[in-house]
């Protein structure tokens, strides 16, 4: 702390304990300054030399004046009086602010008298508050209660200038002592035994990111934005500051729920935190971003905050994690906001589209054909898993509609991923919880899995799935069949036309008006699925009565590949005779092993459904 003493005589005011100040001198007092409630008994002489405001108020008034709104109160012009007296005046970094207010108040300027007390206080502040950090802190903080007077002496300016001046500095040439960091550290606390006296330790890029924490949200925004112009402090320091502070001055943001309190002031400060965000990519982690997005939520920030905060999240969308994605719905049943997700999902895909149109834009007049966009593979294989797991966690909504978790599915279904694995987790768990979803749904939802990409697994899992359609374990089986086929260096089988139309997606049709799946759906003869039916409950037995983990497994791969090999099955489901047979009323959604009471008898293992946790 830096301190200033003003004049030569030792201190002589007194007071009588009451409301009473006054100067011990030989001479009686002849002019009366009444401020607030402090009555000041001085002499005219050298108040009058000094102050042009008090000349012009002691011609009005003569010996009684009254000052109800000096800047500072009575403190700042006892400052005032005790200067004009001569007497010994400490200025320090709380008090400082005050007193310039006051001597502007009072008109102490050069023009009374040389070396009057707003040029004293004007030097002091150049030459030392301004070289101190700290100082330099707290004095911007004590404008606060003088902000009109203090913006028009600039002290606010020079203040955020001197701030950020050193926020900007090479960390070769800041001193730690600086910044409050140094509490922390154990050689500072005389906590580590091992230190030798001499400070080794390099000042960290972010030194000081804490110190400024302190300021309230105004101010701390023009000291950013301040630092930020200057173009020195890397972004992602910036980042780190923006982020500190957030921790800091909103309650519970660290935990991502933010705590109910001052909602103005905290609809303010997310505001403010996302208009001070670098604009490089990467400067703020997802993580972060998310928060700030679930704060927005609570306490139903602007859009325009709520929709830059989706624009950067989806910019960097690979770099998220499930649960930053997990947002609390604002109101209503649903667990989750999808949307706002959706919307997220949109600005990803968009920089690979806005890519190519700049590409064409800026090409020649002989347009050649558009590149692949600005976002890699890798980066949409991670949103696709991403999005993935994302599915699994809202599919366990009872009350989310059919529809979102499908289209939000189909955003991600043109990303390539070597696995599907993933995507059937999800769909499995979102027609556990929804069994009343209808027949056309459940079609769309699981015409999004490609077969060929579960792993075995997966596949295992699949065929004794009651949840999915027959179609799509059939699809499962036959392509397991083409896997082991491939994997025992056996000729791969011909594919059925049949799968080939359902796997293709393929509307072409001997019917008129319908559709391959339409055509799967009306005419299983009932003696196939029996015999479909009958050879997945044995393989259900294979593996839900142990418990033995692995073994069962291969055990139950084994038991379905023999099942594959045989390909009388699929002779009997694809007949060359039109490939079906009459109306027989099947339905592709029906649960699988759920056709009579005597089957249910056979196959013990039905209740148990097995489900991907």
């Amino acid at each position: 702390m830096k301190f200033m003493k003003l004049g030569s005589k030792p201190d002589s005011f007194q007071t009588d304990g009451t409301n009473v100040r006054y100067v011990v001198s030989e001479l009686a007092t002849d002019i009366t300054v009444i401020v607030g409630d402090i009555k000041f008994y001085l002499h005219k002489f050298p108040l009058l030399s000094k102050s042009a405001h008090l000349q012009k108020l002691v011609t009005d008034h003569n010996d009684e004046i009254y000052i109800p709104d000096i800047p500072g109160g009575s403190v700042a012009f006892e400052i005032c009086a005790k200067f004009c007296y001569g007497m010994t005046v400490t200025l320090n970094a709380y008090n400082v602010v005050a007193a310039r207010c006051a001597a502007e108040y009072l008109g102490m300027h050069e023009t009374m008298e040389k070396g009057n007390l707003a040029y004293k206080i004007d030097v002091f502040l150049s030459s030392s508050i301004f070289r101190s950090w700290k100082d330099s802190i707290i004095v911007l903080q004590t404008t606060k209660a003088l902000m009109s007077l203090s913006e028009e002496l600039k002290l606010v300016s020079n203040c955020i200038e001197a701030i950020a001046v050193k926020a900007s500095s090479d960390v070769a040439k800041v001193d730690w002592s600086y910044t409050y960091n140094r509490k922390k550290l154990p050689e500072e606390n005389g906590n580590d035994p091992n230190w030798n006296g001499i400070r080794n330790r390099s000042v960290p890029k972010d030194w000081w990111v804490e110190d400024l924490c302190e300021l309230e949200i105004d101010l701390y925004k023009r000291v950013i934005a301040s630092i930020k112009n200057k173009g020195i402090v890397p972004n992602n320091v910036i980042g780190e500051a923006l982020k500190a502070y957030a921790y800091r001055y909103l309650p519970g943001f660290s935990k991502g729920v933010l705590q109910c309190g001052d909602l103005p002031k905290y609809q303010s400060a997310v505001a403010t935190i996302v208009w001070l965000l670098p604009a490089e990519k990467g400067s703020v982690s997802s993580s972060f971003l998310s928060k700030l997005l679930k704060a927005c939520i609570v306490i139903a920030s602007g859009d325009e905050t709520k929709e830059e905060l989706i624009r950067r999240i989806g910019q960097q969308l690979e770099e998220a994690s499930v649960n930053d994605l997990l947002l609390r719905a604002p109101e209503g049943e649903v667990m989750y906001d999808v949307n706002t997700v959706q919307k997220i999902v949109e600005v990803f895909l968009l920089q690979d589209h806005n890519s190519e149109i700049e590409s064409v834009e800026e090409g020649s007049e002989l347009q050649e054909p558009r590149g692949p966009g600005i976002l890699s593979d890798a980066t949409k294989l991670m949103v696709a898993k991403l999005i993935d797991g994302y599915l699994v966690e809202i599919a366990k909504d009872p009350n989310l509609p059919s529809v979102k978790f499908i289209n939000l599915a189909e955003m991600v279904s043109g990303i390539a991923r070597p696995s599907h694995d993933g995507l059937y987790r999800g769909i499995d768990m979102f027609l556990k919880e929804h069994p009343g979803i209808s027949k056309s749904d459940r079609k769309r939802i699981c015409k999004l899995i490609d077969c060929k990409k579960l792993s075995a697994e997966a596949c295992i899992h699949a065929v004794q799935n009651e949840r999915l359609p027959l179609r799509m374990v059939v699809q499962v089986l036959f392509f397991e069949q083409v896997r082991a086929s491939t994997s025992s260096g056996s000729s791969t089988p011909e594919l059925p036309k049949g799968v080939k139309d359902l796997t293709s997606g393929s509307h072409g049709s001997s019917r008129s008006g319908t559709t391959p799946e339409e055509e799967w759906d009306a005419v299983t003869m009932a003696e196939e699925l029996k015999a479909l039916k009958g050879e997945l409950a044995s393989l259900r037995l294979a593996t839900g009565g142990g418990g033995g983990g692995g073994g069962s497994e291969k055990a139950a791969l084994s038991k379905m590949k023999g099942l594959l090999k045989s390909k009388k099955l699929f002779t009997k489901l694809w007949s060359s005779k039109g490939g079906y047979g009459e109306n027989s009323g099947s339905d592709s959604s029906e649960s699988l092993g759920s056709g009579n009471q005597e089957e249910g008898k056979s196959t013990p293992s039905r209740n148990r459904r097995h489900s991907v946790s």
